[in-house]
């Protein structure tokens, strides 16, 4: 309730006035009703208005929606530790759940674990909530858990969230509904770690991923790789009253503009992914809105330092030198965004650094850097997609500026289906689209420890390796920040990775779609929106 006077009342005088609002009761009715109570008619008035509201934005049961992520492929899957694409995550979100969920903070609540301890933050110890069972009615248990992450630490699985998994050095139970995680090192941020999209849990003993059988709040009724899946309300969902819809059809139509039309001709009900210059003909057609959530996701330029030209250090530097982040954010974001610094943590992370320098669109400093690598006027082709937002958008900018000094940048597009699986990294000069994730440590260790499968310009730093590792142990907050920003640097100076903007992200929705919420670990509420929003058609 967001009128002051109506929360000013006993909650039983609350109980009694959204009563009479759910019954019908007229404004004549209610105003008798309050000032029996001896209360002024202008106070009364205000007390009606701000019921009536929440009576208005209370979620209603039923309804079904057809969503749209941006990306689609024939290797899309329901096995939570090979998700790689956003389309994975929100489907998966729909089937599973993790022991913890992340609020819109992106503090770690209770999910699978209705509570959790641990010692000097290494052994772990996570209750799991009793009643929950799996869509075909088995009961959730530890040996579920215990099956769930230990398959990320067996390479034949093939989980991309391998690198974190690592960490944990021994998974038991310790009682029917109760696990205990022995890590190899520190780690205050495990409970986050734990709600990730990778760490869903499923049945023991699942081998068989053609369907999904998890405890989520949707049944899997239909699932084409490529093509769609479709969700029912799990009528057994453990959390009360949720989901509110019957059912949700998702499907990726990977062209931005096509994602537009078919929400704008009713085909859709809600998009993710739009383009900030389609933010006003959405919110111009009546009936249409669009939804902003800030947060750290970026379109990235990639140079593979293990190939030529990335392989030298004065090409890598004379690239980032042409980013013209001003006109990016501008020009291409529509002001949706904030101005990036070559490293991934973005300025709503406690962590970022800002006394980082920030580097500078400098046109002499890329031609130095330039004619010292010797790379001459070879055409270099880039690879861009619409699969990455704005990347094609950004290699025109810098095709423009590097015809300036002399260097010969060939643009080229390829198409957004398959490119993550065909294109991603794949190339010694391209770009990646890495959305949002719930902190520093997880961010940093995904994508640019080592050995982590997607590290993407191949850069390898046994000193940023060793920092990582401390700073995932430390407890002291000052000392945890010097560390993460000796690391940005470490990025800013020696990756191969060049991020000129962070994007907003702006999802598009019928206006009868109601409550989403920014969950800042994606789009479509971090990917969670399914049991969250509700239709009132």
């Amino acid at each position: 309730m967001t009128d002051r006077k109506f929360e000013e009342l006993g909650s039983a005088e609350e109980s009694r006035v959204l009563d009479a609002v759910r019954r019908g009761a007229t404004r004549r009715d209610l105003m008798a009703m309050l000032g029996a109570g001896g209360m002024a008619a202008a106070t009364a008035g205000s007390i009606i208005g701000a019921a009536t509201q929440a009576v208005a934005q209370e979620p209603k049961r039923g309804g079904r929606i057809r969503v749209s992520g941006t990306s689609t492929s024939t290797a899309d899957t329901l096995d939570p530790a090979k998700q790689s694409l956003s389309t994975d995550y929100a489907r998966c979100n729909m089937f599973y759940n993790p022991l913890t969920t992340l609020d819109g903070s992106l503090t770690p609540r209770p999910a699978l674990a209705e509570s959790w301890d641990n010692q000097a933050a290494t052994v772990w110890t996570f209750k799991l909530r009793d009643g929950v069972t799996f869509h075909d009615g088995k009961p959730l248990t530890a040996e579920d858990v215990v099956f769930s992450l230990s398959r990320h630490k067996d390479p034949a699985t093939a989980s991309r969230a391998r690198s974190l998994a690592t960490q944990m050095k021994e998974i038991v139970a310790t009682g029917p509904r109760e696990v205990r995680i022995t890590l190899e090192a520190p780690n205050a941020d495990l409970p986050v770690v734990l709600g990730t999209f990778h760490f869903h849990i499923i049945k023991a003993g699942t081998s068989d991923f053609s369907t999904a059988i998890g405890t989520g709040p949707f049944l899997c009724k239909e699932f084409q790789p490529g093509v769609r899946s479709i969700a029912t309300r799990n009528p057994n969902y453990w959390q009360n009253n949720k989901p509110y819809l019957d059912e949700v059809e998702f499907i990726g139509i990977p062209d931005e503009q096509a994602r537009v039309n078919a929400l704008l001709s009713g085909d859709v009900q809600l998009i993710g992914g739009v383009d900030p210059r389609s933010v006003r003909r959405i919110q111009q057609t009546q009936g249409f809105s669009v939804f902003e959530t800030k947060s750290g996701y970026y379109t990235n330029l990639i140079m593979r330092l293990d190939q030529s030209p990335g392989s030298n250090p004065d090409f890598v530097l004379a690239m980032k030198h042409l980013f013209d982040r001003a006109q990016m954010r501008t020009a291409i974001l529509r002001n949706y965004g904030v101005i990036g610094n070559d490293q991934p943590i973005d300025p709503t992370n406690r962590f970022y650094f800002a006394g980082l320098p920030q580097r500078p669109f400098d046109l002499d400093k890329a031609k130095f850097h330039f004619q010292r690598s010797g790379v001459g006027s070879t055409a270099l082709p880039v690879v861009c997609s619409p699969a990455a937002p704005n990347s094609i958008d950004m290699a025109q900018v810098m095709q423009q500026s590097a015809q300036r000094i002399g260097m010969n940048l060939e643009v080229r597009r390829v198409p957004a289906d398959g490119y993550w699986s065909n294109h991603w990294f794949k190339h010694p000069i391209g770009f990646g689209a890495i959305n949002p994730r719930p902190s520093a440590d997880i961010l940093l260790t995904l994508f640019f420890k080592s050995d982590a499968a997607w590290n993407e310009s191949a850069w390898r730093n046994p000193q940023f390796d060793q920092l990582l590792a401390a700073a995932r142990a430390e407890t002291d907050d000052a000392k945890r920040r010097q560390m993460y920003a000796d690391m940005q640097v470490m990025i800013h100076n020696g990756s191969g990775i060049g991020i000129p903007v962070f994007q907003s992200l702006l999802d598009g929705h019928s206006a009868k779609l109601k409550g989403l919420g920014a969950i800042p670990v994606g789009s479509l509420m971090g990917y969670d929106f399914a049991q969250h929003v509700w239709w009132e058609g």
